[in-house]
């Protein structure tokens, strides 16, 4: 099949785990990388038995027997979270998915005390909340960028090295929050941290090149190109890199050509985002018609929110990662069943009409300045039609999936999914 990257071209929650699954299904797949986040991505997979897993750390794949999860050195990884993960998916009967599993013994560790910071520090941000999913990690990477000892998944197999980086995280999560919530002891953390170290593979970065060479790999992304920690509305984002960049860096490292890997772009049929922050097509009629069960409102992440599909936030996406090879498109039976869905064409922002909105480089304040002008800006809207042949026209890239309900039976490939762009064939 080639190997294949999967990123989100919206806020989130458009169906990765679901695209992924299906993918690794289709087959055949030697494994899932995954390149960004941590604990708090939200998979969800639901399979035509009934079964349902929200995968955070491992691949949304696992189902398949035989896929391998890959947490590259781009990852945040949790092991507490990843052994309450671990026992959900041995109560659905995947009880090898640990055996499954691969580390990079450099990727940073996610520990209580990160967890117990984010908290609160967004707590302490009131009404002002940037929107968090509670889990560490911004303050895994924050902390990680300012303490060069942080620990990471190899201090692990180092007890000594392991509760000495431990106490000082602590230390500073003690000094930096001094009424925050109360955390374990650094003995007990180390001890769950050193049986994750007995229990999964940890690697280097030269098991990841092996892994390329057995066979075609999905890359699956967390989060969505609108929240990316650079390209996203600031502040309203996330502390991870959420474009094909790292996975395409790990490609390259690899020794992979550029262009080798086929980009595969997620969308909903309709725009949605969880949390704070701009959303210009929202529509309260439709966030309260169209409930997801699987993205409820949370206590840090905040309310589900629902709108129209938006192209102008689309093609920015687009703008701004490179470009697709093709669109997988979901949630079609629910647009195929609403009528009064519509497409935002263009904004309306202080009295300009705007089509497409400026992608540049790195720049926080310019993506601050953008984020004022979303907030702003009011929705120019057309009739949706059919949806993926609007998506098609409105943002020129063709549609190779579509998905009509969250199992793998429900997706129907077209234009021919196995031939299409430079990898799968």
């Amino acid at each position: 099949m080639g190997h294949v990257i999967v990123v989100d071209l919206g806020f989130g929650d458009a169906g990765k785990g679901t695209v992924v699954d299906h993918l690794c299904s289709a087959g055949p797949v030697a494994a899932v990388v995954r390149f960004n986040g941590g604990a708090q991505a939200a998979h969800n997979v639901v399979l035509d038995d009934g079964r349902h897993h929200t995968f955070a750390q491992f691949g949304s794949g696992t189902f398949t027997p035989g896929v391998r999860t890959h947490l590259s050195r781009f990852m945040l990884v949790d092991p507490l979270a990843l052994a309450a993960e671990a026992d959900h998916l041995r109560a659905l009967g995947v009880a090898d998915a640990l055996d499954r599993l691969t580390a990079d013994r450099d990727a940073l560790l996610t520990t209580p005390y990160h967890r117990a910071a984010n908290r609160a520090r967004e707590s302490a941000r009131g009404a002002a909340r940037h929107g968090s999913c509670g889990m560490g990690i911004g303050e895994t990477v924050a902390y990680a960028q300012t303490h060069p000892d942080a620990p990471r998944v190899g201090d692990c197999l180092s007890p000594i090295r392991l509760r000495r980086r431990l106490s000082e995280l602590r230390d500073w999560y003690r000094d930096e929050f001094p009424s925050g919530e109360d955390v374990p002891d650094v003995d007990a953390c180390a001890d769950a941290f050193t049986a994750f170290a007995g229990r999964v593979e940890i690697v280097r970065a030269e098991h990841l090149h092996r892994l390329l060479r057995t066979g075609s790999v999905v890359f699956e992304g967390a989060q969505g190109v609108l929240l990316d920690e650079w390209h996203g509305f600031h502040p309203y984002t996330t502390w991870s890199t959420t474009t094909f960049a790292n996975a395409e860096t790990l490609l390259a490292e690899a020794g992979e050509a550029a262009g080798s890997a086929t980009r595969l772009g997620v969308l909903r049929a309709y725009a949605t985002r969880h949390g704070p922050g701009p959303f210009v097509t929202e529509d309260p009629a439709l966030t309260a018609d169209l409930p997801d069960p699987h993205n409820l409102a949370g206590r840090w992440q905040g309310a589900f929110r629902v709108g129209h599909l938006d192209a102008v936030a689309l093609r920015y996406a687009l703008d701004v990662t490179g470009g697709v090879d093709g669109l997988a498109v979901t949630h079609l039976d629910v647009a195929g069943a609403r009528p009064d869905l519509r497409v935002c064409l263009e904004y309306e922002i202080d009295g300009e009409r705007v089509g497409r909105l400026e992608a540049g480089p790195p720049d926080l304040d310019r993506q601050a300045a953008l984020t004022h002008r979303l907030l702003r800006a009011r929705p120019g809207y057309a009739p949706l039609g059919r949806a993926e042949e609007t998506i098609e026209d409105v943002l020129r890239t063709p549609v190779v999936l579509r998905s009509y309900g969250p199992a793998a039976s429900a997706k129907k490939a077209v234009k021919g999914l196995a031939t299409f762009g430079r990898a799968l064939t």
